[in-house]
């Protein structure tokens, strides 16, 4: 998806062995580990008025990981994918040195009849030996990603590794994203179980750490490997995600992430141009901002 617009407002703070924002990237973490860009997707209530509608715009120095909570997309791309995603499945979108892709209600949903669409998009630095990669999209059905309980927790591993299980998303680069949910109060222990940073994004309930409490909408960010203890409330829904952080820093603009500013700079001119890679049976088209 294009971050245009969709960044949620700021509201950093320190709380000891944490920070908490607003999504990612925000001013004191640019980056957790690999994870470059969450953006939050609703909840909000689609039907005749309004579709999920996004036009053809590009991608390159990056992998985008959509993961649907409700309602579902029509994927395509330039490389000739078409692919639906439902709720838990993983559409693992590897751009690499260039790719375009829209993100569009199904047309079997435009029937008239209202409902709510609410998800992540995310974005992954890919290293710097894969960032001109030629382009390669996965699917990856609900059923196939490793799932399993401990007392009132639920937990699903959708892309990486940790807890001792790995997902059968090909990532390029030791990460992790994990969904929990709690059905009555639970000590989240993380130590030894995940490897490199850690984000804790609260998609609703909430949690307590260092004697906080943190509310849904927020992320918090692990600033240490032994984390203070990290208490779920009852019927609370986690994304874990993070991992061990690329050695060199990453650019970002618009929807271009590279380790070099001028491959980011050839991109924008390509987009501009229309020289790009772009879709066969698509002719719609997101301007440079700006432009």
């Amino acid at each position: 998806m294009s971050n245009i617009g969709l960044i949620i407002e700021e509201r950093s703070r320190d709380i000891g062995d944490f920070l908490v924002g607003r999504l990612i990237p925000f001013r004191k973490k640019r980056m957790i580990g690999p994870f470059i860009f969450i953006d939050h997707m609703g909840p909000t209530q689609l039907g005749p008025e309004r579709y999920m509608d996004v036009d053809q715009h590009p991608h390159i120095g990056l992998a985008t990981l959509t993961y649907m909570l409700e309602g579902e997309l029509m994927h395509a791309d330039s490389i000739g994918t078409e692919q639906r995603i439902a709720p838990g499945s993983v559409n693992w979108m590897v751009a690499g040195k260039g790719v375009s892709h829209t993100e569009r209600t199904p047309d079997d949903l435009r029937n008239g009849r209202r409902f709510t669409a609410h998800g992540y998009q995310i974005w992954v630095a890919l290293p710097k030996a894969f960032e001109m990669m030629s382009p390669e999209f996965h699917h990856i059905e609900a059923t196939a990603l490793p799932s399993w309980s401990d007392g009132a927790a639920q937990f699903k591993l959708i892309a990486g590794e940790g807890f001792g299980k790995k997902s059968s998303v090909p990532t390029h680069s030791p990460l992790f994203m994990i969904e929990v949910k709690t059905t009555a109060s639970y000590e989240l222990v993380i130590e030894d179980q995940l490897k490199g940073e850690i984000g804790i994004c609260i998609v609703s309930g909430q949690i307590q750490a260092c004697e906080q409490v943190i509310e849904k909408g927020n992320i918090v960010v692990s600033k240490v490997e032994d984390t203070c203890a990290v208490r779920i409330a009852a019927n609370t829904h986690l994304l874990l995600f993070g991992g061990q952080p690329l050695p060199e820093a990453r650019h970002i603009y618009w929807n271009f992430v590279s380790s070099d500013p001028d491959r980011i700079e050839a991109a924008k001119s390509a987009w501009a141009s229309k020289t790009f890679p772009m879709m066969a049976d698509d002719r719609s088209y997101v301007p440079l901002p700006g432009n």
